[in-house]
């Protein structure tokens, strides 16, 4: 985008701020008050993106601004007050942020100022902001095409960046990263969200002052890293937190991988498999991304052997453990922590169209949930192109989803056998207890291998042989089973080059 583009782009929007905003701003003015759009929603809309959500700043003090809009809510030392508009469908605009001009003091715990004074000149609040392209103020008179119908403050070069695609600090970078160390993380967001590129001395300060951010706290560092993973660009992102020396403090169990050479099935070391991984992983959701990434973090520690020969004991079982222990410590939500931990523990699901049966299918249901498998097959697409393999579905896979629907309406839990545990009280004329459990796990794990007997003729007959056992010996058969399944599965594992 040139600059006569951007002017262009720039006159436009302008002419399409929402007549709500410029409701605000009338009503500040009228009271005697300067007002402007300012920060993230200039920046998009200078992009000719919708913004998300709309902050103004003003010469007004917070009371001020509250008596001239009665509908709000105002509970922080910032100055800023949440306007609430109820006459509106649009997300973005029911609530509107306006913070009164302000300069902060001394940040001490490299996050939060020590003080915050306020100011009545625009130019102190604009130089506290973190980016140029986020220091962008504008002020609108009306929404009529008209050279005096607005008016650009940008004190900092913010258009021109926007204009080269570049993420530069405020002023001094030194200063503002050590004023909040959470900027370092927010200025790797902004480039894999815009797709632009950190400025060198920018770059340089993020490297020099990266170990600040462990004074920030993993709840922000979390949503920073989430806002990456969801991006266009979330490898991209990656390995840019790598090279701004950010990684260590954030996942440095995945910097472990960097240099690490695999076997004769990747091209890649573990960490370009990783970050590849994610690159080409083809869903949009949170959890098969972070998977994606993690699902060989075990790796290093895993190996056994040199070149093309070595092998990855168990890294499946092992990744799943250090998936759960990183985000767990990033402070992600148990769902998500749990989901990750799932898909990265079955990752390696063995699957040959002419080895394995109907049944595994079924074991595999049972092991990851129905509702899981689609995500399972997203990571195994994504490991394999991040393998450098032509293909992401070869016939094997589109036979397995094949087999997937085809027996999807077998069971796979107790619920979905044609008797339950009351049935089996009644058959045997005993209350509950411990036994009739075991009794429903071996039934269950006898109607995986062949639901054709999951009739409730046969089903009775084998609660009345089944009886005949101790609850010990019960138990027993049970294992015995899952054991011969497990020894079936390792023999395939080995093909596989695990264990």
């Amino acid at each position: 985008m040139n600059y006569y583009e951007l002017q262009s782009v720039t006159i436009y929007m302008i002419m399409n701020i929402p007549k709500e905003i410029i409701s605000v701003i009338e009503k500040l003015e009228k009271n005697g008050f300067e007002a402007y759009v300012v920060g993230g929603c200039v920046r998009d809309f200078l992009l000719g993106k919708k913004p998300n959500d709309w902050d103004i700043t003003t010469n007004a003090a917070a009371e001020e601004v509250q008596k001239i809009f009665p509908e709000n809510f105002y509970n922080n030392k910032f100055g800023t007050v949440t306007v609430i508009n109820k006459n509106t469908k649009d997300e973005s605009l029911k609530n509107i942020e306006i913070t009164t001009y302000r300069i902060d003091a001394n940040y001490s715990d490299k996050r939060h100022p020590d003080e915050i004074k306020f100011t009545p000149k625009l130019e102190e609040d604009l130089a506290r902001r973190d980016f140029t392209v986020n220091a962008i103020a504008v002020k609108v008179k009306s929404r009529k095409l008209r050279v005096e119908s607005y008016k650009i403050i940008d004190l900092f070069g913010g258009q021109k960046d926007l204009e080269s695609k570049i993420i530069r600090a405020v002023g001094d970078s030194d200063k503002r990263f050590n004023e909040d160390a959470l900027r370092m993380l927010r200025a790797v967001r902004f480039a894999v969200q815009l797709g632009f590129e950190i400025e060198k001395d920018t770059s340089e300060a993020i490297k020099k002052n990266s170990a600040l951010l462990k004074f920030v706290s993993q709840e922000r560092i979390r949503d920073e890293l989430e806002k990456i993973i969801l991006s266009n660009k979330p490898s991209e992102g990656i390995e840019l937190l790598r090279k701004s020396e950010l990684l260590k403090y954030i996942i440095p169990e995945l910097e472990l991988g960097v240099g690490v050479s695999q076997n004769r099935h990747h091209i890649y070391t573990i960490y370009e498999h990783c970050i590849l991984s994610l690159k080409h992983c083809p869903s949009e959701k949170l959890e098969t991304r972070l998977a994606s990434l993690m699902h060989d973090i075990a790796k290093p520690q895993t190996k056994v052997g040199v070149g093309q020969d070595s092998t990855f004991y168990n890294h499946d079982f092992v990744g799943a453990r250090f998936a759960k222990r990183i985000l767990r410590r990033l402070r992600f939500p148990g769902k998500v922590v749990d989901k990750v931990a799932l898909l990265v523990k079955n990752h390696m699901f063995y699957y040959s169209v002419d080895e394995v049966s109907e049944a595994g299918i079924r074991r595999i249901i049972k092991r990851v949930g129905r509702e899981n498998l689609k995500d399972l097959m997203d990571l195994r697409i994504a490991d394999r192109l991040g393998s450098g393999v032509p293909k992401a579905k070869p016939y094997k896979l589109r036979h397995f989803e094949y087999l997937i629907e085809k027996v999807s309406k077998d069971p796979i839990s107790p619920k979905m056998l044609k008797i339950n545990g009351r049935d089996i009280m009644k058959i045997l004329d005993i209350k509950q207890s411990l036994k009739i459990g075991a009794i429903l796990k071996v039934l269950l794990s006898e109607i995986i291998e062949d639901p054709k007997n999951n009739t409730r003729k046969y089903l009775e007959k084998r609660v009345q042989e089944l009886n005949k056992l101790s609850e010990k010996e019960i138990r027993e058969s049970e294992k015995i089973i899952k054991e011969k399944k497990e020894e079936e599965d390792l023999k395939n594992k080995k093909k596989f080059w695990v264990k």
